[in-house]
């Protein structure tokens, strides 16, 4: 309150933020219909698609197919959007390949909502109870907090690759660690299932 009577109570000031929020406005439009409108709607395309053939395969007798679908939706709900499109942009140009932005976008996006979609659908199929998702999402969510200097374990990894540049192999590491918890935290999670499911049969 104080800062905006300050504001209101200095006409230059207001100006200068009226000057600054008209002319950014156009840009800003312009950036959701070039880039959020359609990476939204081609993650989300990509996304259903992806997740209906994960939960087909996790559903399906075939083994193979099913480890696949399991490693793959483990690996993405086991590690952080942040980290997955860090590795894509950042680290894959380390083994010579370079995806632009738009493009690592669509894939890091379209990946991730594959992973936790094909779980609706599965849980939809099996009557899962979903919340314990919440909590293991919750664990490798904290990466975001990165980008407002908290020091949580992605940011450690940021620093250390600011100073030798071996951006896939430290990503790589903090996906791997994230993994980790979150696979425990899943292990635990089938078991409560588990229980639950016989619970309910009975």
């Amino acid at each position: 309150m104080y800062l905006l009577n300050n504001i209101f109570q200095d006409p230059e000031r207001l100006e200068h933020l009226t000057t600054i929020a008209k002319s950014s406005l156009y840009p800003m439009i312009e950036g959701a219909l070039k880039y959020t409108i359609p990476l939204t709607l081609i993650t989300f395309v990509l996304g259903i698609i992806i997740a209906v053939l994960t939960a087909l395969a996790r559903l399906s007798t075939i083994k193979a197919l099913n480890i696949i679908a399991r490693v793959y939706v483990s690996i993405i709900r086991g590690t952080p959007l942040l980290v997955q499109l860090f590795i894509i942009f950042y680290g894959l140009p380390n083994l010579g390949l370079t995806i632009d932005p738009f493009p690592s976008a669509v894939i890091g996006f379209s990946l991730s909502v594959g992973a936790y979609a094909s779980e609706i659908i599965r849980a939809a199929i099996l009557s899962i109870p979903p919340l314990s998702n919440s909590f293991i999402s919750l664990v490798k969510d904290t990466s975001p907090a990165s980008l407002i200097l908290v020091t949580e374990m992605f940011r450690r990894a940021q620093e250390i690759a600011a100073t030798n540049y071996e951006f896939l192999l430290l990503y790589s590491e903090a996906a791997l660690l994230y993994w980790i918890l979150c696979f425990v935290l899943s292990v635990i999670q089938g078991r409560i299932e588990a229980r639950l499911d016989r619970y309910v049969s009975n």
